[in-house]
């Protein structure tokens, strides 16, 4: 069986609940890409979209709160952690091949 939200079917699972609850993840969620002040502006208009949200659908409105204190996956690695692997030391101890004397 199909499911259906408002004549519309949605593909994936995030389509489905943007769809159910009519809000946008994004806006709660961010984008790993959003710059400093992309996502300050994000917030501000998701903090006012959850006012008005508490008033008219408070379980929603949770679902929502909840979303925002999420973090986005990262798709590349931060240049931090290509330095932190590139320094890390030589593994330490006997390799398989060598041989303990007693």
């Amino acid at each position: 069986m199909k499911t259906i939200v408002a004549g519309r079917e949605p593909v994936t699972a995030t389509e489905f609940i943007e769809l159910a609850l009519g809000i946008d993840l994004e806006l709660f969620t961010g984008s790993a890409t959003e710059s400093a002040m992309e996502r300050a502006a994000r917030l501000d208009v998701a903090h006012e979209v959850l006012v008005d949200l508490r008033e008219s659908d408070p379980e929603t409105a949770a679902y929502a709160a909840s979303l925002l204190r999420t973090l986005p996956l990262k798709t590349q690695p931060t240049d931090r952690r290509r330095r932190r692997t590139a320094r890390r030391p030589a593994a330490i101890g006997i390799s398989a091949g060598s041989a303990v004397a007693a």
